[in-house]
């Protein structure tokens, strides 16, 4: 990947970070919203409408500082473990996933159904899946797991500081950037790579063409 094709790519990330926590912040901060529609306020509505982009701005570069980070643990595993890199892989999903459940369960005493937290689970889960079976169809069939524990673990640890806050509401706010921003750079670097790979190709039998027509001619 080039530098241009670098600058693309962080620049995408963040702007879809900001728009997921637009989009998000509608449905979080409904009430705060119409209270500034009726009677409308375009000074509140308009600083409200800024500050939800730029935390999603700010959660995306939490998702890029994620994704780079990814992509050296997958590199050092694969180099370090081998062939049992899967399965370990495959162990700290189920071991993240049970820590979704567990903890946060316990920190509320029982106060909320511990059937909230095991639905979040499996929609984080089934959505980490999804996008992990479109990676490896794009791919390879070996990107699957990979792909899973990016989506499910390393989600899970960009989204720490939200879930230590009291209340749902900055939770919420928070992995929807970070979700959408992880999607996409999860599926958009292959995609980057295989374009710049073709142009490379391009360029070389261009050049490659124009040697030997250069020799023909002499």
């Amino acid at each position: 990947m080039n530098t241009r094709n670098l600058v693309n790519f962080l620049f995408k990330t963040a702007l879809i970070g900001g728009i997921a926590g637009l989009i998000i912040s509608f449905f979080v901060q409904y009430e705060v919203y119409a209270a500034n529609l009726s009677p409308f306020n375009f000074m509140e509505l308009i600083g409200l409408i800024i500050f939800n982009i730029g935390l999603g701005l700010t959660f995306s570069v939490l998702s890029m500082t994620g994704f780079f980070a990814y992509l050296f643990i997958n590199r050092y595993g694969v180099s370090l473990f081998r062939s049992f890199w899967p399965v370990i892989q495959v162990v700290l999903i189920a071991f993240v996933l049970f820590d979704l459940v567990y903890f946060p369960y316990q920190a509320t005493k029982g106060e909320v159904s511990i059937f909230w937290y095991i639905l979040t689970v499996l929609a984080l889960l089934g959505y980490g899946w999804l996008v992990a079976l479109k990676k490896a169809k794009e791919t390879k069939k070996n990107a699957f797991i990979p792909a899973l524990f990016f989506m499910v673990v390393m989600t899970t640890v960009e989204w720490v500081p939200g879930l230590q806050v009291e209340g749902t509401d900055y939770a919420w706010l928070m992995i929807a950037p970070l979700l959408a921003c992880n999607t996409y750079q999860l599926l958009a670097l292959h995609r980057i790579n295989n374009k710049s790979e073709e142009k490379n190709l391009s360029r070389n039998h261009q050049a490659t063409s124009n040697k030997k027509t250069s020799h023909s001619k002499a």
